[in-house]
């Protein structure tokens, strides 16, 4: 088998791409694999139940066929391994084949290889490349290697799809009942089943699941077989090759003309060029001294750079390797250690190991007794929340509580800004720039009520009667805490004289 012989357009795919290839290939050559199948399938079927009728055994019948599936599916990996390259076999053909398509491998596909789940992906690496032994199971590990999951995917489905038939070919018999006669049959088919089963019906029970593997073995086979191909050709670059075919082809059908029209004129060429002068045969001299003079001698700096290039471990392929020898040749004999040197070293070795115990449990307690100072700061730089700032926090005048006002604002919030604590006079002033502006508005804010809040309780008053004057007020204290702008002196007193006259604020 040639793979320019392949039926089929071999491209990179994906493994459900690769099975629905398979199927294609199946659809194509529908009768030349189901004619043998469906004879093979018949007639074990029967050889089965007969076996199993003689044994009074009926659903061994079941059991035997169910068993024999992977000797059948050789069948359609037959028809399909040939018909991809051109050479469809025929039906008796398929059938005589069968005693001498490997049969080594039958006793490894009854027994051990029974349950493999991905045997659809790995049946074509036993039967169709002849190996053996280590080989055999490098090639199935290489096929197996990006297409194992789905193959055991394709499995399950195709479990499922036989299940999904049998079931409907039971529905199927309900479907022809009566329904006013259904509820009496249903009940009289209960009955029957509890008690023994005649021969038919259980005859007739093993070829439900069987039809149901007439049908849908085929495709299970040739979605093996189609991952298998593109694994294969991609392991094995089979569409690199075919398209390196083409083109071969292609240059020898157009280029035949022209290569015979080259060599018919190359006695010509060869007749009209003037022989060579006898200095042209040697070597000819360097021409770049003849271009740039001796610059290029005395040019140090080009001299340099040059070295310097040829130096680039790109472009010198030297390398300097150092290996480390021992000045005598020869095999190295280890000196021999005295007998009294081992208890010596032993000894040494407990003193020095029982040392380092003391050195950690001493370590340990150091570190126990020192934990109040180191503890704080590790916790801080594993992660800790740090603590604010002295100056990030709102600040009021000492025995007053925060929830209170001073009696006397204007004094409270001047001594916060001349001792140097600005952002707590602002704190301070916008706090009771609040509560006058609740009383006045005749609202009550919820407790933590923010900034914006604040200002849309304040809208509720005239521009003249304290609005503007609280809006600049929540200005300055929103730079002040959250820019960390603080007014000029002038500004602060214009502020809160503004705020005086406006809330009415006296001593």
């Amino acid at each position: 088998m040639r793979p320019e012989d392949l039926q089929v357009n071999l491209r990179p795919r994906s493994p459900w791409e690769a099975m629905e290839l398979g199927t294609a290939l199946l659809r194509r050559h529908a009768a030349a694999v189901w004619r043998p199948w469906l004879l093979a399938m018949v007639l074990v079927f029967v050889l089965a139940n007969a076996v199993a009728w003689a044994l009074d055994r009926i659903w061994l019948g079941l059991l035997l066929a169910w068993w024999l599936k992977p000797v059948l599916e050789r069948i359609p990996l037959y028809v399909l391994s040939r018909a991809v390259f051109g050479q469809v076999p025929g039906t008796l053909a398929t059938l005589r084949a069968q005693a001498g398509f490997c049969p080594g491998q039958i006793p490894a596909a009854l027994l051990w290889r029974r349950f493999t789940p991905a045997r659809s992906l790995l049946v074509p690496v036993d039967l169709l490349e002849g190996n053996a032994g280590e080989r055999r199971t490098a090639r199935r590990r290489a096929v197996a290697a990006q297409a194992y999951a789905q193959a055991v995917m394709l499995t399950l489905v195709s479990m499922a799809f036989e299940l999904v038939l049998a079931l409907g070919l039971v529905a199927l018999v309900l479907l022809f009942l009566p329904q006013d006669l259904l509820p009496d049959s249903l009940r009289e088919t209960g009955q029957a089943l509890a008690r023994p089963w005649p021969a038919w019906l259980k005859l007739g029970l093993n070829l439900v699941p069987w039809a149901a593997t007439l049908v849908i073995g085929p495709f299970y086979v040739a979605a093996g077989f189609g991952m298998y191909l593109n694994r294969r050709s991609g392991s094995e670059a089979w569409d690199v090759e075919l398209a390196f075919r083409r083109l071969r082809r292609r240059l020898l059908s157009h280029g035949a003309p022209l290569l015979l029209a080259l060599l018919a004129a190359l006695p010509l060429a060869a007749r009209a060029a003037p022989p060579a002068p006898a200095e042209e045969a040697a070597d000819p001299a360097p021409t770049l001294p003849g271009v740039f003079g001796d610059q290029l001698q005395e040019d140090t700096g080009f001299l340099r750079s040059a070295a310097k290039a040829y130096r680039d471990p790109l472009l010198n392929r030297e390398r300097t390797v150092v290996r480390w020898r021992p000045r005598q040749a020869g095999e190295r004999t280890d000196p021999k250690v005295p007998d009294w040197l081992g208890p010596v070293a032993a000894s040494f070795a407990m003193i020095a190991e029982l040392g380092l115990w003391l050195l950690l449990g001493l370590l340990l307690l150091v570190l126990l007794f020192t934990a109040r100072r180191w503890l704080p700061w590790l916790r801080a730089r594993i992660g800790a929340a740090p603590r604010a700032p002295r100056d990030a926090m709102v600040e009021v005048a000492a025995g007053v509580a925060p929830d209170v006002l001073p009696e006397d604002v204007p004094a409270a919030v001047r001594r916060l800004w001349s001792t140097g604590r600005a952002r707590a006079a602002l704190a301070l002033l916008y706090r009771a720039s609040v509560e006058a502006m609740a009383t006045r508005a005749r609202i009550e804010l919820p407790p933590g009520a923010t900034e914006a809040q604040c200002l849309r309780a304040a809208s509720a008053l005239a521009p003249d009667a304290g609005r503007t004057v609280f809006a600049h007020t929540v200005r300055a204290w929103q730079y002040a805490a959250y820019a960390g702008s603080l007014p000029d002196e002038a500004a602060f007193e214009a502020l809160l004289d503004e705020a005086v006259r406006c809330w009415g604020w006296r001593a």
